[in-house]
């Protein structure tokens, strides 16, 4: 995750001094303004609007693409539970659909998983690792589908020269403090069409019909909700985006290195990667259950198996797979043209590749050689598996 410190202490001064915290409280647009024409200009994407979180920047996406009432959905089965939220917020349903071993969207499962009521996918990019967009767009372009990337746990990450969240039609970002750009709480969306621009903002914003834009892609006024920044988040954004691709490069160098150092172990196997050469995540995969968690076990610094990690892994989001909601009536289960049913086991290549796999921090605010250092002690402990391990290339 990223540092927070005096730099974004000093910076809030002149927006405290000012009193002008509110996002539309400063005439010139203020830090906010400011943070959005940056992002814009280093991700390469025309549009971009800051929000109190990634999770109502999944839903102004959402809400922007004309996402509703009896739409389905495509989601991974791993990855943060707003992923899965978001679409109910909007009035569709959540599909779930595998991860293959790069943890990211299995394409083979979304193609099972498509129906006439699928109208959107949400690739999530998880803990740095990228999705095969190449694919989820020729799949999504070929059934007139709406991509949304979640790309809340790969902030500044790239796939094949694009940054993660500018590749579909819209993105959505997490600044959370678990997150690349860390601010405690924020997020962003995305896009290069402007009438999806609009819409978002219309809805992020309860009272945009009455702030005076004067470029809505002649799109009607439309009622949204609050899901506005402060202008205090924008002061420490500014800050943080200048930290963001040195501290990606520190993830650069520490994945090369540790991955030469753990690829010479045969207990376990370094996990696949949808752009190698701008990898900045790192886990690896073992033969079965118990290898992987003894690992983490040995391992308690910086490594965990990513089964036990339960706010990620799809059995666990009770609200979702009991298809509650806050109002019965409310429910977006009761508006689909077909029953929508979820079962424990229902994305089992997920779970088993969940089991048998352990994510390794790669310290990037650690000196280098410490993470070396842990990378070798990796390899020493435990037993060495027995005979030549074979995988699955699922």
């Amino acid at each position: 995750m990223a540092k927070v410190g005096l730099r974004e202490w000093m910076a809030l001064a002149p927006v405290f001094a000012s009193g002008k915290l509110a996002r539309y409280g400063d005439d010139t647009g203020g830090p906010l303004l400011r943070f959005e024409a940056d992002f814009c200009a280093k991700f390469g994407v025309q549009h971009a609007l800051t929000m109190s979180s990634g999770t109502g920047a999944l839903i102004s996406a959402l809400v922007a693409a004309g996402i509703g009432p009896g739409d389905e959905v495509l989601v991974p089965a791993y990855t943060w539970i707003a992923t899965a939220a978001a679409p109910l917020a909007a009035g569709a349903v959540p599909v779930l659909v595998d991860i293959d071993q790069t943890l990211t969207m299995d394409p083979a499962d979304i193609l099972r998983k498509i129906t006439p009521q699928t109208k959107a996918i949400i690739p999530v990019h998880m803990s740095n690792m990228v999705c095969d967009m190449d694919s989820i767009m020729q799949i999504a372009r070929e059934h007139h589908l709406i991509v949304i990337e979640d790309a809340c746990q790969a902030v500044g990450l790239t796939y094949k020269d694009k940054r993660t969240g500018t590749i579909g039609d819209l993105g959505a970002y997490s600044f959370n403090q678990f997150k690349n750009i860390n601010i405690g709480e924020g997020g962003a969306v995305v896009t290069n069409d402007p009438q999806l621009f609009a819409r978002a903002r219309m809805y992020h914003d309860i009272g945009s019909l009455f702030r005076g834009h004067l470029d809505n892609a002649n799109e009607p006024p439309m009622l949204g909700v609050n899901f506005k920044a402060s202008q205090i988040q924008g002061a420490m954004l500014n800050v943080q985006l200048k930290r963001l691709d040195p501290m990606i490069a520190r993830m650069r160098k520490r994945y090369d290195l540790m991955t030469e150092i753990v690829s010479k172990s045969d207990r376990m196997r370094i996990g696949p990667h949808n752009d190698v050469a701008n990898a900045a995540g790192l886990h690896v995969i073992f033969e079965t259950p118990d290898d992987a968690r003894q690992f983490a076990e040995e391992n308690k610094r910086g490594v965990y198996r990513l089964y036990d990690s339960s706010r990620h892994v799809y059995t666990n989001w009770q609200p979702v797979l009991q298809q509650r909601s806050g109002h019965p009536a409310m429910n977006p289960y009761n508006w689909t043209d077909r029953k929508i049913e979820y079962t424990p086991d229902m994305c089992a290549q997920t779970l088993d590749i969940l089991k048998r796999t352990c994510r390794i921090s790669l310290g990037e605010n650690y000196p280098a050689a410490l993470m070396a250092y842990l990378a070798r002690r990796m390899i020493r402990q435990g037993p060495t598996a027995s005979g030549k391990l074979s995988y699955a290339t699922t």
